[in-house]
């Protein structure tokens, strides 16, 4: 804690700029020298390992990953395991109910496995995390992003991707419909190169990825998910089509749902694929769209400078000017309304200050930026994280552990559970005038102490 401000007088002159924390020990020290030992300069808060992961949510196959296979309401660190210590996470990313992270560029995952999603060549579930296997020109090593579909995984690594799990529907991208339990290089194909990737999404059985602006997707089309004008299933990345202003080129972000998809095109987003309930936003009673379609200017949104995008299983998200947008399906209050009437177009939320969104199946998350989340929709697994079951019809506030800020978080179109990424709370470098306090207190205390020797003398 910094010491008290010094006097008015004092105030007024301009004191020297402020000293990193790490130096602080090394000033005081410098204060002192030659006064005796010298004490603790200033009490700064404890050092927390950054990159923590937590979960909450459901938990019937261990995808919570703390070793158990019980629902929690409240956040659960993941355990550490199988080369797996829970520090410098820097990637999240649920499947229906599994979950996949990257620490120091290596893939660790975890629950369900039956598909073998966990791409650990079995399909064994595990409540701790197991490290994907390295296989097929995949080294789990330098891997940059991960996605998790209902069954499936993805994984890019130095701009190639790889798929492993489910893949009855050629969701897996290499020319097969054999499911796999290791990595498998996608296929190139139709313009796909498989290099230079920069994201991948994930959907129920199908998969998305942006390569060099434009994007690209495989798997199962029976709505349109795969947006080439088509309903065939194809077991190779196909291009999306350009369509009503979508162009395919400059595409920064895309979001699956469980089978209805987003993309960010120089800031206005663009929807296709499933629309039982408005999903895609273009203010249409619900009509399937196999081609992008531009969602429609609503409530406030003015489909232009958005930064983010998200989807659930019927509902989407949106984030512009750190103001969240919702539209589609509000059976669980998904949209943040008391209301449970689905909404075609965008509604706005009062949220502001948001960095970042995600959604489960149907509930909705916004990132703050100081480091808290708002959490609202459905909790009848405890996907919310706020210790109880009952759902929110508006966002409620979630602050994270004493000493830390959430980093970033994800859920899965198809799945009740959450990943989020910890880290912590920076620590206020301490002014000059602390230290000279902290050094003045130890002098007093030297002093006294001397006087105290003088006096037993």
């Amino acid at each position: 804690m910094l010491s008290t401000p010094p006097p008015a007088a004092l105030r007024a002159r301009p004191l020297p700029r402020l000293v990193p924390a790490a130096a602080a020990a090394s000033v005081a020290a410098l204060l002192l020298a030659g006064i005796g030992e010298v004490g603790a300069p200033v009490a700064l808060a404890q050092q927390l390992a950054s990159g923590t992961v937590d979960t909450w949510g459901a938990n019937s196959y261990g995808q919570l990953g703390n070793g158990a296979v019980t629902d929690s309401s409240v956040p659960v660190a993941v355990s550490s395991a199988n080369g797996f210590n829970n520090t410098g996470v820097t990637a999240v990313a649920p499947g229906s109910a599994h979950s996949l992270a990257i620490q120091n560029g290596t893939v660790y995952a975890w629950g369900l496995n039956g598909s073998g999603q966990l791409g650990n060549n079995s399909t064994t579930q595990s409540s701790v995390p197991v490290a994907v296997s390295a296989a097929n020109g995949f080294t789990n090593t330098g891997v940059t992003a991960v996605a998790g579909g209902g069954a499936h995984s993805l994984a890019l690594q130095n701009g190639t991707v790889y798929a492993w799990g489910y893949n009855n529907f050629g969701g897996l991208g290499n020319n097969s419909t054999t499911q796999s339990s290791v990595p498998v290089a996608v296929n190139s194909a139709n313009g796909f190169t498989n290099s230079g990737v920069t994201s991948v999404a994930a959907g129920n059985l199908y998969s998305l990825a942006i390569q060099n602006g434009s994007v690209y997707a495989w798997g199962y089309n029976t709505f349109g998910q795969l947006g080439n004008n088509s309903t065939t299933d194809s077991h190779v990345p196909v291009a999306v089509s350009s369509a009503n202003g979508f162009t395919n080129t400059g595409v920064t972000a895309v979001a699956a749902g469980s089978a209805h998809n987003l993309a960010l095109q120089n800031g206005v987003v663009y929807a296709w694929g499933f629309d039982t309930q408005g999903e895609l936003g273009n203010g249409t009673n619900p009509t399937d769209s196999p081609v992008p379609v531009a969602v429609n200017n609503a409530n406030g949104f003015t489909n232009t400078g958005v930064t983010a995008v998200a989807a659930g299983y019927a509902h989407s998200l949106a984030l512009q000017n750190g103001v969240v947008y919702a539209w589609g399906d509000n059976s669980k209050r998904q949209l943040g309304t008391a209301s449970l009437a689905v909404s075609f177009v965008p509604i706005r939320l009062t949220l502001s200050g948001i960095t970042a969104i995600a959604a489960t199946s149907y509930s909705s998350y916004a990132l703050a930026g100081d480091g808290s989340l708002w959490v609202w929709g459905d909790n009848s697994r405890g996907e919310l994280g706020d210790g109880t079951t009952t759902d929110q019809s508006t966002p409620e506030h979630l602050l994270p552990p004493s000493g830390y800020l959430y980093t970033a978080l994800d859920g899965n179109a198809d799945g009740n559970h959450v990943e989020a990424i910890l880290s912590p709370a920076a620590v206020p470098e301490p002014s000059t005038w602390a230290l000279l306090s902290a050094g003045a207190l130890t002098l007093l205390g030297l002093g006294r102490a001397r006087r105290r020797r003088k006096a037993l003398a």
